[in-house]
C-alpha cells in the first residue's frame, strides 16, 4: 500500500507542494488539504496515515510564528488529533510546522496540550537561510538508520528553541525526546536543539527542511559527494513512509 499523507495547508503556507513531492518520491500518496476542510468536517483525519505540517508563514505569522494555526489545531481539531495520535499514526512539522506543533502543545506533548516550549526570534535578530550540520539522536521513528551527522538547509526568522522551565528540559532529556542538535548552533537554540519528538517517537518537529534535500544534487557541494544519490532529507521522509507501511493498517 501507499501510505496516505495529509499535507496540511492554510493561508501563508508555501512549502506544501515541494513537501508533497518529497513524500510522493518516498512512496507515499500525498494530498494537499486546507485546514478549513477538517474544521468543517468535509474531510477527516481518519483517512490518513501521516499528517504533515509544512513550512511557510501560516496566517502571515501574525501574533507569533505559527500561533494562529496552532490555536486552530488545539481548539477546533483537538478530539480528531487525539484520535489520530492514539491510533499510532505519524505527524511531522517542518519549520513553521514545528512552530505550530510546540505552540499547540502537541510537542513536547502533554494531556492538556499546554504549551511548554516555543521557537522565538533568532539571536542574530534576522532571517537565516543557510545549510547546517545536524547530529541525530533520541528515539524517533523518523530518524532510524541516519548517519551520525546529516546536512540540511534552514530558512527561518524564529527558530531559537526555548522551554518554559528546567523541568521541561529535564523531561526531554530523560525521555530521549531531543532528536536533532545543531553542530554549530546558528540561532541560539537552547542546548543547540534543532528538533524534538513526543514520548512515542512518532511526532517529530524540526526547524531544518528535509524536503529540500531529497536528491544529492540539491546539496551545495553535490559534485564532490561521491557514491551517494539520495539526500539526507529523503532518508527522514522515507523512514516515515516505511513505518506507516509496516505498522499502520489500511
Amino acid at each position: 500500500m501507499k501510505p496516505r499523507v495529509c499535507i496540511l495547508r492554510t493561508a501563508g503556507t508555501n512549502c506544501d507542494k515541494e513537501t508533497a513531492f518529497a513524500f510522493a518520491q518516498a512512496g507515499g500518496e500525498p494530498e494537499l488539504v486546507h485546514v478549513n476542510r477538517f474544521i468543517s468536517a468535509e474531510k477527516s483525519l481518519d483517512n490518513y496515515h501521516i499528517l504533515v505540517l509544512p513550512g511557510g508563514f501560516s496566517y502571515g505569522d501574525d501574533i507569533a510564528a505559527g500561533k494562529i494555526l496552532a490555536n486552530e489545531l488545539r481548539c477546533k481539531l483537538n478530539p480528531a488529533l487525539k484520535e489520530f495520535i492514539a491510533a499510532g499514526k505519524l505527524i511531522i512539522g517542518i519549520c513553521n510546522g514545528f512552530q505550530i506543533l510546540v505552540k499547540s502543545g502537541l510537542l513536547p506533548g502533554n494531556d492538556t496540550l499546554e504549551q511548554e516550549a516555543s521557537l522565538i526570534i533568532n539571536d542574530c535578530g534576522s532571517f537565516l537561510d543557510e545549510w547546517v550540520y545536524l547530529r541525530p539522536q533520541g528515539k524517533c521513528v523518523w530518524t532510524k538508520g541516519l548517519p551520525a551527522e546529516i546536512y540540511l538547509p534552514i530558512a527561518h526568522g524564529e527558530g531559537k528553541f526555548v522551554v518554559r522551565d528546567k523541568q521541561v528540559l529535564a523531561r526531554l532529556k530523560k525521555n530521549n525526546q531531543i532528536v536533532f542538535k545543531y553542530s554549530d548552533n546558528p540561532n541560539g537554540s537552547l542546548e543547540s536543539i534543532a528538533g524534538i519528538c513526543d514520548q512515542t517517537g512518532r511526532i517529530l518537529g524540526l526547524m531544518p527542511h528535509p524536503e529540500r534535500h531529497i536528491d544529492i544534487r540539491q546539496h551545495p557541494r553535490w559534485e564532490k559527494t561521491v557514491g551517494a544519490s539520495l539526500g539526507h532529507g529523503f532518508l527522514i521522509i522515507k523512514n516515515g513512509i516505511e513505518y506507516a507501511k509496516n505498522n499502520l493498517r489500511r
